[in-house]
């Protein structure tokens, strides 16, 4: 006990005292420090005292697929920072393969009695993955916000970029420099977004009086080795110009061109998705479609907000415009 009570002070900046006086329910503690304590037993992973189990922690997990790809850890900063604004604690939990999945994620908030719960880039957006743990949280009324598109059933509110718009951003650009054979490489059949983009495509292609053909569409784990294969695929169609659903997808189709010695963008273009960290470092630096990662991030956290609090939250989609970011890997296409 005492040395549960040395560490929850020393975490908070408190006295052991004050502490002590959380612990018992006693008064004569602002409501501030009261919730830091409490905060702070959790993040520590003591049990709470019986007779304060009944209140939720002001906890906020944010879960999130990994952290290679520089966008999560983007998300991550902003949703965070945001989270610390309205007075809530940041869980982060990042899936690893062949370890903790985000079911276990979800048990083990459950267990932490969190406020609410953030998912970006979850398996909510895959329609063949396992979603039982998603019911599990609705059944508890645990306040969830989703980031970017979902499958459909789930009815929990999403903050997203418009893949449509994307698309049409990055397909008009390439048709303006003169490519007229255009590729996509997207994430697996079942992948919400990537659903998104190809109809969104085919829609576009459909006003140009043609239609996107089967081998002009590649899919690929979101990798760079296996962007790296399917860019190749549409290499061998023939394309000139490639759009890719993330932007490690597009290093990896630059990398599937450089290796067959085709010049980017003299011989091949590419536009990424995302604008993540670093994109205008790249050899060619990358034109891509950027998410509002900012806005996206303090909507969902306001909407999470909002959901705690027990306020109604509109159970639209909330769709977000992205830019154009022209760089260096597009350029005119090649003559035939």
């Amino acid at each position: 006990m005492t040395r549960r009570l040395a560490q929850v002070a020393q975490k908070v900046g408190v006295s052991e005292a004050t502490v002590s006086r959380v612990l018992n329910n006693k008064p004569g503690v602002s409501e501030a420090t009261r919730q830091s304590v409490l905060s702070a037993l959790d993040v520590l992973g003591y049990e709470r005292p019986t007779q304060l189990r009944g209140e939720r922690a002001r906890l906020v997990g944010l879960v999130l697929p990994e952290l290679q790809n520089p966008i999560f850890p983007a998300f991550a900063e902003v949703i965070g920072g945001a989270l610390a604004q309205q007075g809530l604690t940041p869980v982060l939990c990042t899936r690893t393969k062949g370890g903790v999945s985000e079911a276990d994620y979800v048990e083990l908030l459950l267990q932490q009695q969190v406020s609410g719960v953030v998912f970006a880039g979850g398996l909510y957006a895959q329609a063949d993955a396992e979603h039982e743990h998603y019911k599990r949280l609705a059944a508890r009324k645990i306040p969830v916000v989703l980031v970017n598109a979902a499958i459909e059933r789930l009815g929990f509110p999403a903050v997203s970029c418009d893949d449509a718009v994307a698309v049409e951003q990055a397909w008009r650009h390439l048709s303006s420099l003169g490519h007229r054979r255009i590729g996509l490489v997207l994430g697996p059949a079942d992948h919400q977004p990537s659903r998104r983009k190809l109809a969104a495509a085919r829609a576009l292609a459909e006003r140009s009086g043609s239609e996107l053909p089967e081998e002009h569409v590649a899919r690929a784990m979101f990798s760079l080795e296996g962007s790296q294969a399917a860019a190749s695929r549409l290499l061998d169609a023939g394309v000139t110009g490639i759009v890719c659903a993330s932007d490690p997808l597009a290093l990896g189709a630059v990398r599937a061109a450089r290796r067959r010695g085709l010049a980017v963008p003299g011989e091949v273009s590419v536009v990424g998705f995302d604008d993540s960290a670093f994109m205008n470092c790249t050899e060619p630096p990358l034109t891509t479609v950027r998410q509002p990662i900012e806005a996206m991030g303090r909507a969902a956290v306001e909407l999470l907000a909002l959901q705690i609090a027990g306020g109604a939250v509109p159970a639209d989609e909330l769709l977000f415009e992205p830019e154009l970011v022209v760089r260096g890997s597009t350029g005119q296409a090649p003559r035939d």
